[in-house]
């Protein structure tokens, strides 16, 4: 699909920096950034809250103003602009949510998810686990491929297809394999927490 006459000139002048020009982009585009996000998590098996996606998005804002419009610039108007923002957004989306799955993974947390004062706190708030060999001692409870599932997806952020692929199982079949590992690894940490 050729680049549109509305988009050009749009394109122009935000690379131009004229006034107003910023605001209606993201007017325009952010409708498509927000569908971008929500496709992926739910590609991803992914729940986020409403200040994730937010966060998500204004990453994405930012990194297409980053370094002058770097992003802008390197279009090369050889499809239409909102296919190339789609693809933008769906690699910037993917990275940001790689990172928060591995910040999740080793217990950080953002300061927006920390939402309780530290007078709010209680015993009830699980702690994260410490190690390398608190983890692998809760894997023990699942079976081999239960584990190397769990590994595959929360560890390597391999989608179901690249599981399959690479166990040689359905597809299909990765999603009851993860929740039943999630049970065993649930009830083995409620029996740790004992």
């Amino acid at each position: 699909m050729p680049l549109r006459d509305f988009d050009r000139q749009l394109l122009d002048r935000c690379l131009k920096r004229e006034p107003g020009s910023w605001i209606e982009f993201v007017d325009r585009y952010m409708g498509l950034i927000y569908h971008v996000i929500h496709h992926v998590s739910y590609a991803r098996s992914v729940t986020l809250s409403q200040a994730d996606v937010e966060d998500i998005c204004a990453e994405i804002l930012l990194r297409v103003v980053d370094d002058d419009y770097a992003v802008l610039r390197r279009f090369k108007a050889q499809s239409s602009l909102p296919t190339y923002l789609t693809v933008v957004a769906r690699r910037i989306c993917v990275k940001e949510m790689v990172k928060r799955q591995r910040e999740a993974s080793l217990g950080h947390t953002r300061a927006h998810r920390a939402a309780v004062d530290v007078e709010d706190l209680t015993e009830e708030v699980v702690e994260p686990i410490a190690s390398a060999e608190d983890v692998e001692a809760m894997l023990r409870h699942l079976s081999d491929r239960e584990a190397k599932v769990i590994r595959m997806y929360h560890l390597s952020f391999l989608n179901y297809r690249q599981i399959g692929k690479e166990l040689d199982i359905p597809e299909n079949s990765v999603g009851p394999i993860l929740a039943k590992a999630r049970r065993k690894l649930r009830e083995a940490a409620e029996e740790r927490s004992r």
